[in-house]
């Protein structure tokens, strides 16, 4: 079961993926997710949150193509997807995967290699792939990287390399497992960037996280999973409701409880929105 939530005004952008009555088992277990309707929005920054074991990961598997539902279905564009060759090949050059882990994605001797299975695997002409290859190393600022063995870069640089061979194959629809897991502050920083510059050229990202103060900060909308369905709805009030985020095992983001106290102090409006940022918290206070 889901709650989705739209908002309203002007007509939402179009759903470019979308699981309709979606349920999936392991083997012989309980379902992990049961009758689900979620959709991914053209254009938009979707932070998927829940606690662990709350079905993020499968749903992000079943979103790429890596499992398919045991009931309902999933389309792109409107298209249902099959799962024969050809569906599953337009499938993920519309959407890519990056898994919390580079060692469980990278596996070739070097960072251009790595990069470069992707479109080979498409069968493009060589030209084709080293322009993909070029353009894809560029975004995520590791040109200089292209031909360093994968075994000497150090766990930001592997993390890059593995969003870079995503990247590569041209994706529609770019969703990360974690990707800020295990950076320090800069490399949080520079892969946030980077994600803004793909977003700004016309991908949609989604990402997976624990960190409800930054998918306040980064995302349009956010998606909480919790065990009696997923509530998707613009960032800001999705998380402002404690409900939700007690049944999806999450904390009030810092910018939220912020402008709570703020405004019992009739010092922010109840219409004006809250800070989802310092500086902007700052900005409170000129």
């Amino acid at each position: 079961m889901s709650e989705p939530v739209r908002p309203s005004g002007p007509d939402p952008a179009p759903d470019l993926v979308a699981l309709r009555g979606a349920s999936f088992a392991y083997e012989e277990g309980p379902d992990v997710l049961a009758g689900l309707d979620f959709a991914v929005r053209e254009g938009r920054a979707l932070a998927l949150l829940g606690r662990n074991g709350s079905g993020k990961t499968t749903l992000m598997r079943l979103l790429s193509g890596g499992l398919r539902p045991r009931a309902g279905t999933l389309a792109v564009a409107g298209e249902p997807v099959t799962y024969d060759r050809k569906g599953l090949t337009r499938l993920r050059t519309t959407v890519q995967l990056v898994v919390q882990d580079p060692d469980d994605q990278l596996f070739a001797a070097s960072v251009g290699q790595d990069v470069s299975f992707g479109p080979l695997n498409l069968g493009l002409p060589d030209a084709e792939v080293r322009s993909r290859v070029a353009e894809a190393l560029t975004a995520l600022d590791i040109a200089a990287l292209a031909d360093r063995p994968t075994h000497l870069l150090s766990y930001g640089q592997r993390k890059r390399t593995a969003i870079a061979g995503a990247v590569a194959m041209r994706p529609r629809v770019l969703i990360l497992d974690e990707p800020t897991a295990g950076l320090d502050p800069d490399g949080q920083e520079r892969l946030l960037a980077t994600l803004d510059r793909l977003r700004a050229a016309g991908t949609t990202v989604v990402m997976a996280t624990h960190d409800v103060d930054l998918a306040l900060r980064w995302s349009d909308d956010a998606a909480l999973l919790t065990p009696d369905g997923v509530r998707t709805g613009p960032t800001a009030p999705t998380l402002a409701r404690t409900d939700l985020l007690r049944r999806a095992g999450l904390r009030l983001p810092w910018g939220v409880a912020a402008a709570g106290l703020l405004r019992a102090r009739g010092l922010l409006p109840d219409s004006a929105p809250g800070p989802r940022t310092a500086e902007e918290l700052a900005a409170l206070a000129d």
